[in-house]
């Protein structure tokens, strides 16, 4: 998005883009989505599901939220309730 902007020689600062960008996902119109600590891509795609992470790439693939079967789930904190849970399946390339 920031890139986009600059090349269109649209002026706005870096911080302007995150701050729109966490606006929207707390309207619900876009999901976080944090791969490792620092890095987090922000998805369009707010209906139920997980993600491929290419580690070489970076690139993130959907999941299906119905195509991944998640068990032995601990019982939450007193007082907590389980909101969400979300997969990551980091992949690489295969050497050999």
């Amino acid at each position: 998005m920031f890139g986009e902007a600059s090349a269109a020689s649209i002026p706005v600062s870096l911080a302007t883009v995150y701050n729109v960008l966490h606006q929207f996902t707390a309207a619900g119109l876009l999901r976080e989505v944090v791969v490792e600590p620092g890095r987090s891509y922000f998805d369009t795609n707010i209906d139920y599901h997980h993600h491929f992470f290419c580690e070489a790439s970076g690139a993130l693939q959907d999941i299906a939220g119905q195509d991944l079967t998640v068990s032995g789930i601990p019982s939450p904190p007193s007082g907590t309730e389980i909101s969400c849970i979300e997969v990551i399946v980091r992949v690489r390339a295969c050497v050999g």
